[in-house]
């Protein structure tokens, strides 16, 4: 077990960040936390927002999320039960680094795009 001064290692086989790091890296989460960052969602909302999710996944995703403490779940006794979701301190400290991906990848598209085309010409 570590103590909290030593540094956990993610090339140690044993090492838990290791899972962490695969859920943080889903494309699902990366979303729904950028969505989450600039405001208060409904589940309904979100499901619109993030094109191409599924019901069944969204809501694994926003249980994995709120189990890690990286958004919190706010129902009110409503009928239906209105549910919202927020980022905690914690997804707010990881959304500047999703942020940053995410203009990243969204600046560098074409030419991933265009070196992928080329590989693949090149194989011929």
């Amino acid at each position: 077990m570590l103590s909290d001064q030593q540094k956990y290692n993610v090339y140690d086989n044993d090492c838990p960040a290791r899972a962490f790091l695969d859920r943080l890296a889903d494309r699902w989460t990366l979303l729904i936390i950028d969505l989450l960052k600039k405001k208060t969602y409904r589940f309904n909302q979100l499901k619109k927002e993030v094109e191409g999710i599924s019901q069944k996944v969204l809501s694994q995703k926003l249980k994995q999320l709120e189990r890690d403490g990286l958004i919190s779940r706010h129902p009110y006794a409503t009928v239906p039960v209105t549910v919202e979701y927020k980022l905690t301190d914690l997804g707010y400290s990881f959304s500047e680094t999703i942020s940053n991906f995410i203009d990243w990848a969204e600046d560098n598209v074409k030419h991933v795009t265009t070196a992928q085309k080329n590989y693949d010409k090149a194989q011929e």
